[in-house]
């Protein structure tokens, strides 16, 4: 069982534009094409942040219009936000806040030994890395700028706590992906945001 950030990055280090817009990785690469349906195969457990859940709500579900798909996870999915959250019909939501580490663990939990998937945002990975939880980030970087946004891991990382490439696949024309193992810290050395 591992946790795992899986994203996808501009080649300058943004997620997202500033107002949460993910339209530049549209042109880049086919979903289907990359690793995400072996990835997700392999998940039991989601967390996401508030504005990841409600971008969802917006592109994916459209409640608004009706026209929308279904929430695309089976996986038990935990939202961490200080607000309320529109609920999804036939989903199994948490709504969170706080420290990741108990949330961690009642991901760990419900994952019966599958992968936790840490699916954004970047503070939100950073949180579980600050504790220590995190042992894999696997990013998509495209061949694009945004300038600005949001960033992928708004965190310093270096020294001891380097990460470890561990592969690097290309993508198509636009895209690659590498994987890093996290270096686990030790609890003395992980502190609660």
């Amino acid at each position: 069982m591992k946790t795992q950030y899986y994203t996808a990055s501009s080649l300058d280090g943004f997620l997202a534009t500033e107002d949460d817009s993910i339209e530049w990785l549209d042109a880049l690469a086919d979903i289907t094409l990359t690793s995400y349906p072996m990835f997700i195969a392999d998940v039991g457990a989601l967390a996401m942040g508030s504005a990841t859940y409600e971008w969802m709500l917006r592109h994916v579900l459209k409640p608004a219009t009706g026209d929308g798909a279904p929430w695309p996870y089976t996986q038990p999915t935990w939202v961490f936000t200080s607000r309320a959250i529109e609920p999804i019909d036939g989903a199994e939501i948490h709504v969170v806040r706080g420290d990741v580490r108990p949330v961690h663990a009642a991901m760990t939990q419900a994952a019966a030994g599958k992968n936790l998937w840490i699916v954004g945002g970047g503070d939100l990975a950073g949180q579980f890395y600050d504790a220590g939880l995190l042992d894999e980030i696997i990013v998509q970087v495209g061949s694009v700028t945004l300038g600005r946004g949001k960033p992928l891991l708004p965190r310093r990382v270096d020294g001891a706590k380097a990460l470890r490439l561990t592969s690097v696949e290309r993508l198509g024309d636009g895209m690659a992906e590498l994987r890093y193992d996290v270096p686990r810290t030790t609890s003395t050395d992980a502190a609660p945001r």
